[in-house]
C-alpha cells in the first residue's frame, strides 16, 4: 500500500511579474508596433492619456540647436521634420500648387485604349479578361490554355479567339505589354521600334541581330560571352555592340510605370549629431510618445476608498506601468545607441570603410545588461546618421584578421572591395585572388573564398563576366 507524505524542498526560481513582462515586450517592439500598442492601451484605459502640452524648450519658435554645443540636450532632439534634408525636394512655397491628378492604373490605361478600338463586343470582353490577368510588370500571368479552362462552357470560346485577343492587347501602349516572358516582351518592343528613342534600330542588320538575340540567345547575352554570341549570330563585333546597346534600352517590365509600390520607410528612434565633445546620440522626439495619468480620474480615486473602485485602481496601476515602461524602453535604447556610437565613432567620421567589429557581448558587458536585452534594444530600432537611417543591428558584425593583429569588420571589408572594383580597369578586371592581394596590401588578410563570399554579397559579378560585359559595352 502506497504511503502519502509531505516534504518541503527549498529552491529558487525566477517569476516574471506582469510589469516585467510588459517591459520586455515594450523593448522588443518597433516604433510602429509600439504606437499601435499605446493606441490600444489608450482606448482601453480611461486613466491613460496623451500629454499634448508642449515642453518649455519647444514653445519658442526661434530656438536653435547648435551642433557645436558643449552640453547637448540629454534626451530630446528637434523633431525629425526639422532636420536638414528632411523636407524632400519641394519647398514650402510649392504647397499652393494644385494637386496632381491621380495617374491611371495599368488596367485603366489599357481599358481606355481598348474602348477606342473597333473590336467586336466578344473580342473586347476577351481582351478585358486578359488585361485582368496581367501582373504588376505587365506580363500575362497564366497561359492561354489555362485561361481557356476557366471560362464557362456557355462562353463557347476557343484558343484561337484568345490568341487574337492577346495580339490585340500586345498592340497597346506600352510596347511589350501582354507578353508571356521577358524574351517575348523584348521582341514585341522591337517589332515596331521608335527610331527617335532607339536610334540603333535604324540599322536593319542591328535590328535583326537584336531580334535574334531576344528570341534565342538572351541567356548567352546575360553570360557576357561575346565570342560565342558572334559565332551564333554570324555578325561582326560592331553590329553585336550596337544590338546589345539597343536591347539595354528596352524595358523588361513595361507595367512597372503604373505600379505604385508600398512605402518602405523607417522612423528613427535616435539621432546622431556632432558636438565638440564627439558624436552624441539623442532621442527622436517625434518617435517618443508622451503619456500621462488623467488628473481628474486620479484625484477622484484619491478621495475614494480602494475597495469601492478596485477596477479603476487596477487601471491606474496599469497606466503607471505603461508610462514607466515606455520611458525605460527609450532610456535603454538611448544607452545602447550611445555605446554603439562610442565604439563606432570612426564610422560616423570616415564612413563604412572604418566600421569596427562589434558583437552584442561587448555592449552588454559595458552596460551591465544581458545580451538578450541588447538584442531586443537593437532589433527594428533605427538611427539617423550622416550616412542615412540604419538599423542598430547594422553596427554589429564579426571581424577578420589584419596584419597588425587587429581586426576589421565585414562591412569595412565589403566597402574596400566595392571601392577597388569601381576603380579597376574595366578591360582587365580584378580577380578574387587579386582583390585578396590588394586587401593584404592594405593590412586586411583574408582568404580568397572569403573575398568571393563578400563579392557575391555585394552582387558583383566575377572578373570573367565583368570583362565580357566591358567588351560588349
Amino acid at each position: 500500500m502506497t504511503r502519502h507524505s509531505l516534504e518541503l524542498r527549498p529552491g529558487q526560481h525566477l517569476t516574471l511579474t506582469p510589469q516585467l513582462q510588459q517591459s520586455i515586450r515594450m523593448l522588443q517592439l518597433s516604433t510602429l508596433d509600439l504606437e499601435a500598442e499605446i493606441s490600444q492601451a489608450l482606448a482601453e484605459n480611461p486613466l491613460l492619456e496623451r500629454d499634448e502640452d508642449l515642453r518649455p524648450d519647444e514653445t519658442d519658435p526661434n530656438r536653435e540647436a547648435s551642433a557645436q554645443d558643449d552640453d547637448p540636450a540629454p534626451d530630446r532632439e528637434t523633431p525629425l521634420d526639422e532636420m536638414p534634408g528632411s523636407k524632400g525636394v519641394y519647398n514650402d512655397e510649392d504647397s499652393d500648387l494644385p494637386e496632381a491628378a491621380r495617374p491611371d492604373t495599368l488596367r485603366e490605361h489599357l481599358l481606355g485604349q481598348l474602348a477606342l478600338t473597333r473590336a467586336s463586343a466578344r473580342d473586347v470582353a476577351l481582351t478585358a479578361l486578359l488585361i485582368d490577368e496581367l501582373d504588376e510588370n505587365g506580363y500575362l500571368g497564366s497561359p492561354l490554355e489555362e485561361i481557356l479552362q476557366w471560362l464557362p462552357p456557355e462562353a463557347e470560346a476557343d484558343l484561337d479567339e484568345l490568341r487574337a485577343a492577346q495580339r490585340l492587347l500586345q498592340s497597346f501602349d506600352p510596347p511589350g505589354i501582354g507578353a508571356r516572358d521577358m524574351a517575348e516582351c523584348l521582341a514585341l518592343q522591337l517589332r515596331h521600334p521608335d527610331i527617335t528613342r532607339l536610334p540603333e534600330a535604324a540599322g536593319p542588320a542591328v535590328l535583326a541581330c537584336a531580334r535574334e538575340i531576344c528570341a534565342h540567345h538572351l541567356p548567352l547575352l546575360a553570360a557576357g560571352n561575346p565570342a560565342r554570341l558572334r559565332e551564333a549570330l554570324h555578325c561582326d563585333d560592331a553590329t553585336l555592340r550596337a544590338a546589345r546597346a539597343l536591347i539595354l534600352k528596352l524595358d523588361p517590365r513595361p507595367g512597372r510605370a503604373w505600379t505604385v509600390g508600398a512605402a518602405d520607410y523607417a522612423v528613427p528612434d535616435v539621432i546622431v549629431r556632432k558636438t565638440r565633445k564627439g558624436w552624441h546620440v539623442v532621442l527622436n522626439s517625434a518617435a517618443m510618445p508622451r503619456l500621462r495619468i488623467n488628473g481628474l480620474y486620479a484625484q477622484m480615486l484619491g478621495n475614494q476608498r480602494e475597495s469601492n473602485h478596485a477596477g479603476l485602481h487596477a487601471q491606474l496601476q496599469q497606466a503607471r506601468w505603461m508610462i514607466r515602461n515606455v520611458e525605460q524602453r527609450f532610456d535603454t535604447i538611448l544607452r545602447v545607441s550611445q555605446a554603439i556610437v562610442n565604439h563606432q565613432a570612426a564610422f560616423f567620421s570616415q564612413g563604412p570603410s572604418a566600421m569596427r567589429p562589434l558583437i552584442l557581448k561587448d555592449i552588454a558587458g559595458e552596460l551591465g545588461l544581458h545580451e538578450s536585452t541588447i538584442s531586443r534594444a537593437t532589433t527594428q530600432k533605427f538611427m539617423l546618421t550622416p550616412f542615412g537611417t540604419l538599423e542598430l543591428k547594422h553596427f554589429f558584425g564579426a571581424g577578420v584578421a589584419t596584419e597588425t593583429g587587429d581586426s576589421a569588420s565585414a562591412t569595412a571589408v565589403q566597402a574596400h572591395i566595392r571601392r577597388m572594383v569601381s576603380e579597376e580597369n574595366r578591360a582587365k578586371p580584378l580577380s578574387d585572388n587579386q582583390l585578396m592581394q590588394k586587401l593584404a596590401e592594405e593590412g586586411i588578410v583574408i582568404a580568397r573564398r572569403t573575398v568571393a563570399k563578400y563579392r557575391e554579397a555585394l552582387r558583383i559579378a566575377p572578373a570573367a563576366v565583368r570583362k565580357a560585359q566591358a567588351a560588349l559595352g
